[in-house]
């Protein structure tokens, strides 16, 4: 896929997590934490830029996304550092979970085209594919930028509702 289908998946994947965000903790870090989503969801395809490193290889891994999830993690625990243990620990979790999961949406996004993903290489070889559309089809990166953004605009704003 491209830019506007991975940030739809990112915001669909966001969803449940904004909506929590919004319930508990505010509008203004729900929206953080999707203009975060937002602005990683091409971190795998960067790829594309590093010499002698394969598109879809390494950085379309659970391996790369529990790195990237794992180096957010500790961003966010730093960044609670004067708050006190609670909110290292929550920060953390969160920058974690929004770390891991943007790469996981991008995987999905991902295993919807022809090119498929190898998502366990090099542990184990298993190729996954749904072949549904071609990453370069502009409706289905349209349709999902618009579902993903609706699924999380409603999970955001329904959040506040409960949190109210």
């Amino acid at each position: 896929m491209y830019r506007t289908g991975h940030v739809g998946a990112a915001l669909a994947a966001y969803a449940p997590v904004g909506f929590g965000l919004a319930a508990f903790a505010g509008l203004e870090l729900a929206a953080g934490a999707a203009a975060v989503v937002v602005w990683t969801a091409m971190v795998p395809d960067l790829d594309t830029q590093i010499p002698f490193v394969n598109h879809r290889g390494i950085t379309h891994t659970v391996w790369f996304a529990l790195a990237v999830g794992v180096a957010f993690g500790l961003v966010g625990g730093a960044v609670g550092l004067e708050s006190g243990p609670v909110v290292v620990l929550a920060l953390a979790a969160l920058a974690f979970v929004l770390g891991a999961g943007t790469v996981v949406s991008h995987l999905l996004a991902d295993v919807i085209t022809p090119m498929g993903i190898r998502p366990y290489a090099p542990v184990r070889d298993d190729h996954y594919t749904l072949d549904l559309v071609k990453a370069a089809n502009p409706i289905a990166n349209y349709a999902l930028l618009v579902a993903g953004g609706a699924v999380a605009g409603i999970a955001v704003l329904a959040g506040a509702v409960v949190g109210g």
